[in-house]
């Protein structure tokens, strides 16, 4: 549950309205950065109708001027003449060529979030960058078309996808690790090939094949939520190659699995608590007041607990519902869709509820699953050595209850405790010394990446400046700020730095 999502995924939701398995032996993530900076041929851009995801489904409506390709990296960049793997990319020309500057590369998040579907479907957001950029976003290693990660079939995603959360008991835990066991046991017999080769110091590698491959002597990058990581690590491995860069809503990567789990257990359930507080405001039919509105809420948990909702063939679960609740909490303009939704199951319809779950499960309209579930842990466990042993899962989980009976869990530790290949701390620590300057921006009231991590981050960079967002809502630049749109447009768009303590109001 505890996943750091791409803030432009769940604004076009927004908007819309609406275990133990056999060891590999990784490629050590110290190998030589050196390789990706070989000789790259050219991108052949061409029809998008071409670039399929391997359930067929082609790149959703993308603009006129849009194209697609697909660039040859090393799987094991340690052996960089041995076996390769097609990454997948996607291009929408600049609109004013004559003013253009260059590409600038979109990571939208995740990690596991497809930047090919997601840049297809956000790019009206980035109208004023892609005027003087042509905007450039890819599937990293391990996600949808390229090599993504699979663990199973529609089956086993919708069972390991509905598992309840509660109640907090020993049968409750126990069916968790049985089903992260199997979990694991699917990803390493449906993609145990790529598993060791993913991860973010491979894709930040692969991120430079593709500056050079566009033509770019420097690489123009956009950062969302997980991207931000991705962007540091460029930075701390190719500095001389970093050009405007701009991470918004970070990551602090030297968080433990512990840290992270807490701290976003707590951002979590303060939007809650904003988003009740907004909804009794202006009248809202889950309660007359904050606290009655969260007593409904918890009363329809427990309920789903012992007879989940009939959805036409499927059900509405006690943990796809906490997961509608959370993916709603990603940005402020989904609060009245929430309302509406929760409002609906409370009354036995379950429709909305689980069609915001499926948004953030990456379930297709057909039953089949973008590589979302299965990316996410794929890379989460191969950036951290850590495997956390059962009493630092007990105590983890106890803690966070504490702070949120709805959103309280383990995170991801306890599924990385049974992946199946080793991971490597060194997408953990970050530098870019060196690098030109580099702009975070963090929201104060960012869930799924809590404002500490902002100012964390900019110190470990050396190279950065920090930009504060004082509103709502997972990543700053989409919410809506003018201020924090002006402030980052400027500087993609003219290299002006904002000013050290730039504040924007929500």
């Amino acid at each position: 549950m505890r996943r750091v999502l791409s803030a432009v995924t769940l604004s076009v939701l927004a908007a819309s309205g609406c275990g133990t398995t056999a060891k590999q032996t990784a490629t050590p993530a110290s190998a030589s950065p050196g390789a990706a900076s070989a000789a790259v041929a050219p991108i052949a851009w061409g029809a998008c109708t071409d670039l399929v995801r391997p359930d067929g489904a082609p790149p959703a409506k993308p603009d006129p001027g849009t194209t697609c390709g697909k660039l040859k990296v090393p799987l094991d960049y340690a052996k960089p003449d041995g076996e390769t793997i097609d990454l997948a990319l996607i291009k929408i020309a600049a609109t004013d060529q004559a003013k253009r500057i260059g590409s600038l590369v979109f990571n939208f998040g995740g990690p596991g979030g497809s930047g090919v579907d997601t840049l297809a479907q956000a790019a009206k957001s980035f109208t004023t960058l892609g005027a003087r950029y042509d905007l450039v976003s890819f599937d990293p290693r391990g996600v949808e078309r390229s090599s993504g990660v699979r663990c199973g079939g529609s089956a086993e995603m919708d069972a390991f996808t509905s598992l309840d959360t509660l109640p907090n008991d020993a049968a409750t835990r126990a069916a968790g690790q049985a089903a992260n066991r199997r979990f694991a046991e699917l990803c390493q017999r449906d993609s145990g090939k790529v598993l060791p080769y993913i991860g973010t110091v491979n894709a930040a590698r692969d991120m430079d094949r593709i500056r050079d491959a566009v033509g770019d002597a420097k690489l123009n990058y956009f950062g969302m939520s997980y991207g931000t990581q991705l962007g540091a690590v460029y930075a701390t491995q190719f500095p001389k190659n970093v050009g405007r860069m701009v991470l918004d809503a970070p990551l602090d990567p030297t968080v433990s699995f512990e840290q992270r789990t807490i701290a976003q257990t707590r951002g979590f359930q303060q939007a809650y608590e904003s988003f009740l507080k907004a909804c009794v405001q202006e009248g809202c039919e889950l309660g007359a007041n904050a606290k009655a509105a969260s007593r409904a809420v918890g009363k329809l948990m427990v309920t789903l607990t012992a007879q989940p909702l009939k959805v036409g063939t499927r059900e509405l679960t006690q943990g796809l519902a906490v997961t509608s609740v959370a993916a709603a909490l990603y940005s402020e303009l989904s609060w009245p869709f929430l309302e509406a939704a929760l409002g609906q199951a409370i009354a036995g319809e379950g429709d909305a509820m689980l069609y915001l779950a499926d948004s953030y499960n990456g379930r297709n309209a057909d039953g089949t699953y973008s590589t979302q579930m299965t990316s996410f842990p794929a890379i989460t466990c191969v950036d951290s050595a850590e495997r956390p042993d059962q009493a630092t899962l007990d105590r983890t989980e106890a803690a966070a209850l504490k702070i949120s009976p709805l959103f309280g869990s383990a995170g991801a530790g306890s599924l990385c405790t049974v992946w199946p290949v080793p991971g490597s701390d060194e997408a953990k620590h970050v530098d870019a010394t060196g690098s030109g300057p580099i702009v975070v921006v963090g929201g104060r009231g960012d869930p799924a990446t809590p404002y500490q991590w902002a100012p964390k981050l900019t110190e470990q960079l050396k190279t950065a400046t920090l930009v504060t967002y004082e509103g709502e809502g997972h990543g700053a630049y989409l919410s809506g700020s003018k201020c924090v749109k002006g402030l980052v447009d400027l500087y993609l768009l003219q290299g002006t730095v904002p000013k050290e303590g730039a504040t924007c109001s929500a």
